[in-house]
């Protein structure tokens, strides 16, 4: 993952010409939905009708049933299968997620998961895919869900389950694809920001469930005072917030609206102002942070 992203990254593969010319079944999960560190990743796979056995026969199941090994392996199995498999994952940075559910207007982990999904099934119907079966694990409430992307995707049969990663091979190597992409940029993480010598490394930070001691150990050191925690932390997230509040600088938010007295009279930073604005700095511009008072 780019070290300095801070919304969301696509990757995906070389789409097979059979599953353009062959009615398709296409799968979709997410990894990394709980953890209070480090990116949640959306993975679909797709392959033709035809090849639904076969994809079966590969030994695809639920990616938490397996272990890191064979999730690997899989996945170089799903890769070497590009003449009639192809993938595409949705990298959803800690950044995004805290800022979409803690902006004003809030965009909860839910929706940003169905809209990650549509934007994944969207984007291979466009590349020419031809899609007729969709298998998701769901999200929220099934039917609910199910009803939503078929008014989405009229001409698809959708199918919406709990476990669906465990009862459809496609949904599994998706899966599969999703977690270890996700494992692989935790494990690998670039921080750009000035951290302790000893807090960079993937056996520093644990698992990144909020559950884990060792990964609440790694906060407690990281947070800074006034700038919180670096981009690897959903800040959105009960763990982080609690220390923030039990550690950080307090910060009183004004209103804002101005004054209603101030209201047609000249700032003095007006005076002063050109046309040229000074660029504010990456951190306020993620966290959508504004000057609320002139001088």
């Amino acid at each position: 993952m780019d070290r300095k992203c801070s919304t969301k990254q696509r990757m995906e593969s070389v789409i097979p010409e059979v599953t353009k010319t062959h009615e398709s079944c296409a799968g979709i999960d997410e990894a990394g939905r709980g953890p209070v560190l480090g990116p949640m990743v959306y993975g679909m796979c797709f392959c033709p009708l035809s090849e639904k056995e076969k994809l079966a026969q590969m030994g695809f199941a639920d990616s938490k049933q397996l272990t890191e090994e064979q999730r690997c392996k899989l996945f170089e199995d799903i890769k070497g299968a590009s003449d009639f498999v192809g993938w595409s994952l949705d990298i959803i940075s800690p950044s995004l997620i805290s800022n979409s559910m803690l902006g004003r207007c809030k965009y909860n982990l839910n929706a940003l998961s169905h809209d990650s999904a549509i934007g994944l099934v969207r984007r291979a119907l466009d590349n020419g895919v031809n899609i007729t079966e969709l298998y998701v694990d769901t999200v929220g409430d099934p039917a609910k869900y199910e009803t939503k992307l078929s008014r989405e995707f009229p001409a698809i049969k959708v199918t919406v389950t709990v476990k669906a990663d465990s009862k459809f091979p496609i949904v599994s190597a998706a899966s599969i694809c999703a977690k270890v992409t996700r494992d692989e940029a935790v494990k690998n993480w670039q921080f750009v920001e000035a951290m302790p010598g000893d807090c960079t490394s993937h056996e520093s930070y644990g698992s990144g469930y909020p559950s884990d001691p060792q990964t609440k150990a790694w906060l407690e050191r990281v947070v800074d005072p006034v700038f919180g925690f670096p981009q690897f932390v959903r800040f959105s997230w009960s763990t982080a917030d609690k220390l923030l509040e039990d550690k950080a600088v307090a910060v009183k938010w004004e209103d804002d609206d101005e004054d209603e007295h101030s209201q047609g009279t000249m700032k003095l930073s007006q005076f002063f102002s050109g046309k040229d604005k000074v660029k504010k700095h990456k951190f306020f511009e993620e966290r959508k942070l504004s000057m609320i008072q002139d001088l």
